[in-house]
């Protein structure tokens, strides 16, 4: 495809710790997809949960299609994310465990133009583990800065 679509969830990685990736489908309609090829998706306030024994992305907020009709969308529906039930299982039993939840990384469309979403299994972080990771960002950046 020549339009790379990369929506990523940047305030995941200062929020939370990522523990372990999963990529994921989306179950979406037709002016959805048409919406994310377009870019017109947020990750930002969104996470996921399971009901039962499925899991669904919760408040990814995906705009309305411009082109879209009266059987247009609704930008902040529950969708239904397609993992095989080994991940399923997996993630449910660590999601159970106290301190962990899943949250989405980054939103995409694959080679065969497909909508996938990377999820991530994550712990939260402390206030402290937030101003640990500015400062090696900023000491990184002067590193970069001086080398170059």
């Amino acid at each position: 495809m020549e339009n790379e679509v990369n929506i990523k969830n940047k305030r995941a990685s200062h929020e939370y710790f990522l523990l372990q990736e999963f990529t994921a489908g989306i179950q979406l309609t037709g002016t959805e997809i048409k919406s994310i090829r377009e870019g017109k998706a947020t990750l930002a306030d969104s996470y996921c949960a399971f009901k039962g024994d499925e899991l669904f992305v919760f408040q990814m907020h995906i705009s309305e299609y411009t082109h879209g009709t009266y059987n247009n969308h609704e930008p902040k529906r529950d969708r239904k994310l397609l993992l095989n039930k080994r991940e399923l299982k997996k993630l449910l039993t660590k999601v159970k465990e106290k301190g962990f939840t899943i949250i989405p990384i980054l939103l995409f469309i694959n080679e065969k133009g497909l909508a996938k979403l990377t999820i991530a299994l994550a712990k939260g972080k402390h206030h402290y583990d937030k101003r640990e990771t500015l400062k090696k960002k900023e000491v990184q950046r002067e590193i970069d800065r001086s080398g170059g």
